[in-house]
């Protein structure tokens, strides 16, 4: 989002805060509204590889580096998580056994993004933030509060159980969703794949549907001003 923005000229500070606020709400709230009623699933996750197999890790990073320059020269916004999930998702889906992604890769990885989030702030910013950090708020509840009800609603026609869906639905990140699925053994599996989903749509959609109504709001500015003598 924070790489859309600056794309389309939004105010990328703003932006890093409300998407990281967003994932600190969602990761506070759930987990915690899962212990407290004692939410447990049934359904157990073994990982498709658990061993670190180092030159099969070299050929996947490759591979993945490889489509994130494909889609790079067609102009992708985030062309690297894109590329890298056309290759590991077939190989998963084919249950191909590459190799597990070693804790501390994971962690720099994570360090990294949170550098370049934090990267993203300004002095100015935190003149207005209280208002700004307040509205943020409201929107994360309410949109935890729809993707929590529409997950029961899915639930209630199908046999997934209704906390797993409730993870998959909900505005958080894939990591943190998904290791909390783990840890209850709640469908790991569906939570992962109704994220990715999530991400995949994002990336590609808003940056057309962001161009496609600024320029109706555009057209109405012009019809509202009237022909010029």
């Amino acid at each position: 989002m924070s790489i859309l923005g600056e794309r389309y000229g939004a105010r990328v500070d703003e932006v890093a805060a409300a998407q990281s606020l967003r994932i600190l709400i969602v990761v506070v709230t759930i987990p915690s509204v899962y212990a407290a009623l004692r939410l447990h699933g049934a359904d157990p996750f073994p990982a498709a590889s658990g061993e670190v197999h180092w030159p099969r890790l070299a050929g996947l990073l490759a591979a993945t580096a490889l489509a994130g320059f494909a889609l790079q020269r067609f102009n992708l916004p985030n062309a690297f998580v894109l590329g890298a999930l056309a290759i590991a998702i077939p190989l998963t889906a084919w249950e191909v056994a590459v190799s597990a992604v070693p804790r501390w890769l994971i962690n720099a990885a994570q360090l990294l993004l949170g550098c370049a989030l934090g990267s993203r702030f300004n002095r100015s910013f935190l003149n207005r933030a209280a208002r700004f950090v307040a509205s943020v708020v409201a929107s994360v509840l309410a949109a935890m509060g729809l993707s929590a009800l529409f997950a029961l609603t899915v639930a209630a026609f199908t046999a997934l159980h209704p906390a797993t869906l409730v993870l998959a639905t909900a505005p958080g990140g894939i990591a943190e969703m998904a290791v909390t699925a783990q840890v209850l053994e709640l469908g790991v599996p569906v939570v992962t794949a109704f994220h990715v989903t999530r991400v995949i749509l994002l990336l590609t959609c808003t940056g057309p549907l962001f161009v496609w109504l600024r320029r109706r709001r555009s057209a109405r500015v012009e019809r509202s001003r009237g022909p010029v003598a």
